[in-house]
C-alpha cells in the first residue's frame, strides 16, 4: 500500500551522508539506534528511538514526507503526513 506523497519523489536519491547521521556526526555523536533516508533529498539521519531523533526534525524543518529505512536488509517507507508504512 501507498500513499500519494510517493508519487511526488524523484526517481532515486544518494545518501548525503553514508556514514551515518549527518546532524550527530557533526556534533561529535554517534548514538543513534537506527538510521532513515530522506526519500525527497537524500539527508540521511537518525530514527525517533535515538536521543536526537534528527528524521523528524529533518521532516519538520524540509516538509519532505517520506523516509526509507537506511539500515542494511530493510526497504520500508514512513510517510509522515499520513503516518504510516507506505
Amino acid at each position: 500500500m501507498t500513499c500519494p506523497h510517493v508519487s511526488d519523489l524523484p526517481p532515486s536519491v544518494d545518501p548525503d551522508n553514508p556514514e551515518g547521521c549527518g546532524d550527530c556526526l557533526a556534533a561529535g555523536e554517534r548514538s543513534w539506534a537506527h538510521l532513515r533516508i530522506c526519500l525527497g533529498c537524500g539527508h540521511v539521519a537518525c530514527c525517533d528511538s535515538s536521543p536526537r531523533r534528527h528524521a523528524t526534525a529533518h521532516f519538520a524543518a524540509s516538509g519532505h514526507p517520506v523516509m526509507r529505512s537506511f539500515e542494511p536488509g530493510e526497504d520500508w517507507r514512513w510517510c509522515f503526513l499520513d503516518s504510516r508504512v507506505v
